[in-house]
């Protein structure tokens, strides 16, 4: 085969240094990440210096560190070492987390391939043919049958697409934008995850505290009614009394099944959330003594909270990923230049291809500019500024959104705290109510109806307290939850 000239191949230098030049500009926007909004406090009102506290479990203060971060296992203040290991079971197991992390993957792997349109194609084949020609063609000088013959040809094909006006790079910018929005979207998976099993966890403790509190008020109820029998058989009191208490003591029991039947509900809940079946065991239960309220709550900046939200930062990057298409959709109305090269060989036998005279080779080039495409790639344009716009109005409304729900969840710590200062002064007060009640009663100078209606008002109480005790819980973790950004910090640690 004889020798090629390889510089046959090469594009003149002045064409490659224009190129070059030209590879420098990408159509389209640059992207740049919108400002945090001009607000000093993600606080709709002063925040207090801390807040009111109550006797009992959840009642303590709790002070705000304005401009600290989320720690990376922040449940962990919540002090209930059965709480960690349930947090940590749901990490490992949960299906919701495998498919956003298999979702993040498929986004990088399609980023990898998008990267291969920077580099030339390089394809390399081998072609044998059995042939028969035309006898009338063949030399009469010949020796033999020469019209049937096997041709080899072997052949190394090079095509390359230089990103002239960048619509190359404008696609791996909007598939590395989609990889982002991958990444916070399982950032925002194991945020609800975590969220939803500290949640859960505390639900279960309320509704135990609500069911214990029901059941001693029953038992109250059952030895009030036990000894209104007595006094009745001796007839100190009319067959009214007792019903009045039969009536208050099946209204309490009446409200068990219905506590119980959400305590199950939260069980299975936690069950499915840790990637169990609803009935396979769980060694924790959780109740509200067991469980701390945690006395110091990060309150990030503005500028913090922007860039720790992952719905926030999935939605900056969908944006990014529409400004990037909007280069690309750009970029295909512009020319097209895609360079060609073949070098190869031809012989009768696989033993001949690399001998002389059988060599070939080719290099051209092909500039496209598309002239009219029926208003396609017009109207495809349009549609990307179209998406873009759309995009950054989703943006906004994200951001606001955000900041509703963090204002809306410090505001609700505060108040909730009050609440339960209020609640637990209220059960105090019925307890003494109840019991000041009984005594008249005992001495006769109260009537039965006064001692239902103190029974009543205490449950209403006890109920009431283990309620707000559990929203002060719930509103530290939605408070969390509203902040994130704890995810960031565990996969720096983890680096």
């Amino acid at each position: 085969m004889t020798t090629l000239r390889l510089r046959a191949l090469l594009l003149p230098v002045p064409l490659l240094a224009l190129l070059g030049l030209l590879q420098g500009c990408a159509v389209g926007p640059d992207f740049r990440a919108p400002a945090a909004p001009a607000t000093p406090s993600v606080a709709a009102a002063p925040l207090p210096a801390r807040t009111a506290e109550a006797e009992g479990p959840a009642g303590g203060p709790q002070r705000f560190a304005l401009g600290q971060g989320v720690a990376s296992q922040w449940w962990k203040a919540f002090g209930s070492p059965g709480l960690d290991a349930l947090v940590d079971a749901a990490l490992a197991a949960s299906p919701d987390l495998q498919a956003a992390e298999a979702a993040l993957r498929n986004a990088q792997e399609t980023a990898f391939a998008q990267r291969g349109a920077f580099w030339p194609t390089v394809d390399a084949s081998y072609m044998p043919t059995r042939q028969k020609t035309s006898g009338a063609l063949s030399s009469p000088l010949a020796d033999g049958d020469i019209t049937r013959y096997t041709l080899h040809t072997a052949q190394l094909s090079i095509g390359y697409a230089p990103d002239v006006f960048g619509g190359t790079r404008r696609a791996v910018e909007a598939q590395d934008a989609q990889v982002d929005v991958q990444r916070w979207q399982r950032e925002a998976v194991g945020t609800t995850l975590v969220t939803n099993v500290v949640s859960t966890a505390i639900q279960e403790a309320s509704l135990r505290a609500q069911i214990e509190a029901t059941q001693q008020l029953v038992d109250l109820a059952t030895r009030l009614l036990d000894g209104a029998r007595r006094r009745h058989a001796a007839g100190q009191i009319g067959g009214a009394d007792i019903a009045a208490q039969e009536s208050a003591l099946a209204q309490m029991q009446a409200t068990l099944p219905p506590l119980q039947k959400q305590l199950a509900a939260q069980r299975s809940r936690l069950a499915v959330l840790t990637g169990r079946l609803p009935g396979d065991p769980l060694p924790q239960q959780f109740t509200l003594d067991a469980l701390q309220l945690p006395a110091e709550l990060p309150v990030s900046l503005p500028s913090q909270l922007v860039q720790q939200r992952p719905d926030i930062r999935a939605a900056e990057a969908q944006l990014h990923a529409a400004a990037a298409q909007v280069g690309v959709a750009t970029a295909a109305r512009l020319p097209n230049l895609t360079l060609t090269a073949t070098l190869g060989s031809s012989a009768l036998g696989v033993s001949q291809l690399l001998r002389s005279g059988g060599g070939f080779w080719s290099v051209g080039g092909t500039l496209l500019q598309p002239v009219f495409h029926g208003g396609m790639l017009l109207h495809q344009q349009r549609a990307a500024q179209a998406a873009y716009a759309q995009a950054e109005a989703q943006y906004r409304s994200t951001v606001l959104t955000a900041f509703q729900n963090t204002a809306d969840t410090l505001q609700a710590i505060v108040s909730d705290a009050d609440t339960l200062r209020a609640t637990a002064a209220a059960e105090a007060a019925a307890r003494r109510s109840l019991a000041a009640v009984q005594r008249q009663r005992e001495a006769g100078a109260a009537a039965q109806a006064d001692l239902v209606l103190a029974q009543q008002t205490l449950q209403q109480a006890m109920l009431a307290t283990a309620q707000a005790r559990a929203a002060r819980l719930g509103d530290s973790v939605a408070l969390y939850q509203a902040l994130g950004g704890w995810w960031q910090v565990a996969d720096s640690s983890a680096r």
